[in-house]
């Protein structure tokens, strides 16, 4: 009997994983900070301190930090934060300093090092040859030819030259200050701005142009104290590259709303008087007579 021969295919074998792990980098636009792998591979410090190292060089310039912040933030404990600080500091990624104040107080600055490779000096230099190579000779100047000397002859006479006019020095010409303008007042509210906060420096242009808008607050009752305290409140941190931009935009995003017109009040009645002919009462402005009794002494005054 013959042998069964099978013609289904095997199975394939599952595909074998990739061993070790596997990187699937995107590239940051904006929020990111470069940490070299000097620091993420440092064979001597702890995992603490490389995270908190790079935690630091991820703030900002000036902002302020301690251990007690630092383990507000995190959840270890100031002793392992404080540990840290102390390994990045004997490594050379942080130098902290005792400054005191002219007040007294005594404050501690930290420097943060990012790139500590490069900044490390006393790298061996290239040394320099033994032989300096020879250099070549000048060639020899070509021999001078001597001219033959013409015989002495007399001078010709001279006439004397006018002695030249003494020159004044031009005197130095000393800039003239610009002049803060102070006929209008939205052109002196916006040149002033600048004495309560000097980014706020506004050109001669950028004040004529910002002047109608300052007119509009004005016209609606807005005191010129409130105008300036709106433009020169809560202003962002940092250089101000378009002071004249964030202005107008205050003034025409928070520009209030016209006061509401008060309606014309009915006119009052007159007052009731009391008839000094009939003793009747009446309205009328001022005593005296009524209309009837009034007609009354006309027509007796008439007669």
């Amino acid at each position: 009997m013959a042998v069964a021969q099978l013609n289904a295919p095997l199975c394939a074998s599952p595909p074998v994983p990739a061993v070790g792990i596997r990187h699937i980098n995107l590239p940051h636009n904006e929020r990111f900070v470069v940490v070299g792998n000097h620091l993420a591979q440092h064979d001597q410090l702890s995992l603490t301190a490389i995270g908190l190292c790079v935690h630091i060089q991820s703030l900002r310039a000036g902002t302020r930090i301690s251990i007690k912040k630092l383990a507000e933030r995190f959840p270890e404990g100031e002793d392992r934060i404080s540990g840290a600080l102390n390994e990045l500091e004997r490594y050379g990624y942080l130098r902290r300093t005792r400054v005191r104040l002219p007040s007294g107080h005594l404050i501690t600055t930290m420097e943060s090092f990012n790139n500590l490779p490069a900044m490390r000096t006393g790298a061996p230099r290239r040394a320099a040859p033994a032989c300096a190579p020879v250099r070549e000779a000048p060639p020899p100047p070509p021999p001078r030819v001597e001219r033959p000397v013409a015989e002495p002859t007399a001078p010709e006479p001279v006439a004397p030259r006018p002695a030249p006019r003494q020159q004044l020095a031009a005197p130095a010409r000393v800039p003239k200050p610009v002049p803060v303008p102070t006929g209008p007042v939205p052109a002196a509210l916006l040149a002033d701005l600048r004495r309560h906060d000097p980014r706020l420096l506004l050109s001669q242009r950028d004040v004529a142009r910002l002047s109608p808008a300052v007119d509009a607050w004005l016209e609606r009752g807005i005191a010129p104290d409130a105008v300036r305290r709106t433009l020169t409140a809560a202003l962002p941190a940092g250089q101000l590259h378009h002071p004249a931009g964030l202005l107008r935009h205050r003034l025409t995003e928070l520009l209030p709303p016209p006061l509401p017109v008060a309606a014309p009040s009915a006119p009052r009645p007159d007052p009731f008087q009391t008839c000094d002919g009939c003793d009747l009462a009446f309205r009328a402005p001022e005593p005296g007579l009524c209309g009837g009794c009034a007609e009354a002494y006309a027509a007796t005054a008439a007669a």
